[in-house]
């Protein structure tokens, strides 16, 4: 004990009277002291004036990378099957003008509205309603709906039905309701729904719609 007791004397003496001295005068345990206070002055400033920045720095460069592998390894698999992707792009394509064969223009709407009705006369069916809507136009087409009542036999009516879902244009039953009356005979109430192309004027229309849609929304 009287050991440390000397030495804690003897360090504690070496502090005594700096007040006034040169730093260079110190004894050596100040000096020592003084030096480690400084260099940890120095590593901490350094850390937030350089280092911290440099990890940041470092963490960013590491997702970055990441980014950058998970982008390589997905141009990589679709590297790997381009060719696949080319044949299902044809595909698709072929399916696309497929269905566009299917949808009649705006000059042959009448023809296809004549066949909608010859396929209930040449069933026998009696139409009590064959009213064309009002067209409406959406992005790609334009939909027309059509308001029908028939009546017939029950054999009848199913094949009418069949007939327009086979007819070379697309045509669609909605909304229908069948109705029992005297003698088996069926009435059938549906909306028909059949599609067309835009001519040029109403594309034409509907963009000049949409620009200035886009336009109002960008000035609010």
């Amino acid at each position: 004990m009287a050991d440390f007791k000397q030495i804690g004397d003897t360090v504690a003496g070496q502090f005594r009277g700096l007040n006034g001295r040169h730093p260079g005068q110190w004894p050596l345990i100040p000096r020592l002291m003084c030096g480690l206070g400084a260099l940890v002055g120095v590593v901490v400033v350094g850390w937030f004036l350089y280092l911290s920045g440099q990890l940041e720095e470092l963490e960013r460069g590491e997702q970055e990378e990441v980014t950058l592998r998970e982008a390589y390894k997905t141009k990589v698999q679709q590297a790997i099957n381009l060719d696949s992707l080319r044949k299902q792009k044809e595909q698709v394509g072929e399916y696309v003008a497929t269905l566009e064969k299917q949808l009649p223009s705006k000059a042959e709407m009448d023809a296809l509205l004549s066949d909608i009705n010859q396929a209930g006369l040449g069933r026998g069916l009696q139409f009590e309603l064959f009213k064309p809507g009002q067209v409406l136009v959406k992005d790609y087409y334009a939909e027309l709906p059509i308001d029908i009542k028939v009546t017939g036999n029950y054999h009848d009516v199913g094949a009418f039905t069949s007939d327009i879902a086979n007819l070379p244009r697309i045509v669609t039953l909605n909304s229908m309701s069948l109705n029992a009356g005297k003698d088996g005979v069926l009435t059938l109430e549906a909306v028909a729904k059949t599609f067309r192309y835009l001519d040029r004027e109403e594309v034409d229309a509907q963009r000049k719609a949409a620009a200035e849609k886009a336009k109002k929304g960008a000035k609010k």
